[in-house]
């Protein structure tokens, strides 16, 4: 595949091969609970991503490159795109302003950590988990 079919393919595959990262899709509202009761005992990370914008696709290849803290962290990935009413409910609930691309991290139910476009950085994510 070339270089502008990476960055420019609106398809999506999260769960590529070449990612060390085991993303659980989150796709309903109902999931945001969820992720609040799991994050009393383990961190959850939520990475909201454009499938329309290719510097959130840069941003998601970067960080899945970097990320190796699978067993440390559990890992949603959003398309904003399809399930823009879950975003939304993400600035609401964890107080962080609506960005895209997007990272959060929740502990004990509160954001601990928000970054988006070039400052998602997995190295920094590994600092505070």
């Amino acid at each position: 595949m070339s270089f502008f079919t990476n960055i420019f393919n609106g398809s999506e595959n999260q769960n590529d091969s070449n990612t060390k990262i085991n993303w659980i899709n989150l796709t309903d509202l109902g999931q945001l609970n969820e992720i609040i009761s799991l994050s009393h005992e383990k961190p959850v990370a939520i990475f909201k991503h454009s499938t329309r914008c290719s510097v959130s696709r840069m941003a998601l290849r970067q960080f899945e490159k970097e990320f190796d803290l699978s067993d440390k962290v559990t890992a949603y990935f959003l398309d904003l795109i399809a399930y823009r009413d879950v975003s939304d409910e993400i600035a609401i609930r964890f107080g962080v302003q609506h960005q895209s691309p997007q990272l959060v991290l929740i502990k004990e139910g509160k954001a601990v950590y928000n970054a988006s476009h070039s400052d998602i950085d997995a190295e920094e994510l590994k600092s505070i988990v």
